[in-house]
């Protein structure tokens, strides 16, 4: 039996929502309750935030990339728990332009998928009884979704709190909290997001205080009250088969960008992972079968691992006999060079000649939707699969075969095709699974 939920959601990005969700989770937990966390779309940091204040592993749920089935077996994480709370990402109805597995990937997607109703965090910043109509609108945007809820984000002061209450009172919005302006709880950021939470300095400080501070201004009982059950999703859910028996999985401050659910696929079909630290100058372990970088920030270490001479031996010995894959961040690193920010340029592995800077920042973001034109570890040529991809990174030399015909969302060609050479192979796209 899975328990209830919530999604807490927001009109746009920046609100606050983390912040409110990571409170929520704290208090709820330092309360004495369960809570399982999601995150919903495509994102590496927040779950590793989840996962310290609830004590749970949050796992992402993406309407996009995954099937009905595949959500519905993801949420068995919720077993044993009291309540889900899952965050949204950007604003509550923001996706992609063309629907993918179940969705356009937008928070209300999921929310209507599995019933939980939404708790909205409003930036009430500038505004009064003006913030009843964002609330409303999203209503009348989406009927089939049920708002719980508002929390009032960056209150002003006491009158300017009994407005926004007025106004939500007026058209029979619940007001479950009501947030003043407090920055000792915000989480520091960089250019990929927030920066991760082992690197978080204080993190359990920031935590207590934020379940403190969400205890303290929002009814907890109300917002239990408000969630829902948790809808079953049937069907069949295809699991990611492993890249092979034994998986040498580079783990470190940069390489740390892998979901949750493909480390579970892999172990439920019996592969071991076998981590290893490249920022320590560690290669794979030689009884792996195959060996996967995942992203990260190797921008940020470029120095530490063109220094790692141990490293890039053993990973070329390893990839002489037995494949390697890398994304984005991985991938990088297994090309010839990478160019810093400061234009300084830095040796990598050289297991492919791709060569990448970071010295122009450029965005690159979105879905994508690959056809594969050779095989890469646990994965035959022709296999369609969903990904994510999401850097800043800019492309100087691709010199090797292309991995895949890669799409955007919308079906365009995207020139990041990832490359191969021998068994070494690598995407700028981050594997969320196999398309359906």
């Amino acid at each position: 039996m899975l328990p209830p939920g919530l999604i807490i959601s927001a009109p746009a990005s920046g609100t606050g929502k983390t912040t409110v969700t990571l409170g929520l989770l704290a208090a709820f937990r330092a309360a004495g309750l369960e809570v399982q966390p999601f995150k919903s779309g495509p994102d590496y940091i927040d779950p590793a935030f989840h996962t310290a204040a609830s004590g749970r592993v949050s796992v992402n749920l993406d309407t996009w990339a995954m099937p009905a089935p595949r959500i519905g077996a993801l949420l068995a994480a919720a077993t044993g728990a009291d309540l889900v709370l899952a965050e949204g990402s950007m604003g509550l109805c923001d996706g992609v332009a063309a629907a993918g597995e179940t969705g356009i990937g937008a928070s209300a997607d999921l929310a209507e998928l599995t019933g939980w109703p939404v708790v909205l965090v409003i930036d009430t910043s500038g505004q009064a009884q003006s913030a009843t109509a964002t609330a409303l609108g999203f209503r009348a945007m989406r009927p089939g979704l049920r708002i719980a809820g508002v929390i009032l984000n960056r209150v002003a002061s006491p009158r300017h709190e009994a407005l926004i209450r007025d106004g939500m009172a007026a058209h029979g919005v619940a007001v479950l909290g009501a947030l003043p302006r407090r920055a000792t709880i915000e989480l520091p950021e960089r250019h990929l997001g927030l920066v991760q939470a082992g690197e978080t300095a204080g993190l359990h400080r920031i935590l207590d205080e934020a379940g403190a501070f969400i205890a303290a201004h929002c009814d907890l009982d109300a917002i239990r009250r408000a969630a829902a059950a948790t809808r079953t999703l049937p069907g069949t859910a295809r699991r990611m088969a492993p890249p092979g028996q034994r998986i040498a999985l580079a783990q470190d401050a940069a390489f740390s960008f892998i979901y949750p659910h493909l480390l579970a696929d892999w172990r439920a079909q019996g592969a071991e992972i076998l981590p290893f630290s490249p920022l320590a100058d560690e290669g794979p372990d030689d009884s792996a079968t195959a060996c996967w970088l995942p992203g990260g920030y190797p921008e940020l270490h470029a120095g530490a691992l063109a220094a790692a001479e141990h490293f890039r031996a053993r990973l070329t010995a390893f990839a002489a006999t037995r494949p390697v894959h890398g994304e984005c961040g991985g991938y990088m690193a297994m090309g010839a060079g990478l160019v810093d920010a400061k234009g300084q340029q830095h040796r990598m592995a050289g297991l492919l000649g791709l060569e990448t800077s970071y010295e122009k920042r450029r965005m690159h973001l979105g879905y994508r939707l690959a056809r594969l034109e050779a095989a890469m570890p646990g994965m035959a040529k022709g296999t369609r699969l969903r990904g994510h991809e999401f850097h800043y990174s800019t492309i100087l030399a691709q010199p090797d075969m292309p991995l895949a015909q890669v799409e955007d969302a919308t079906g365009a060609a995207v020139p990041e095709t990832g490359s191969r050479r021998g068994l070494a192979s690598g995407t700028y796209f981050h594997l969320i699974g196999e398309a359906t």
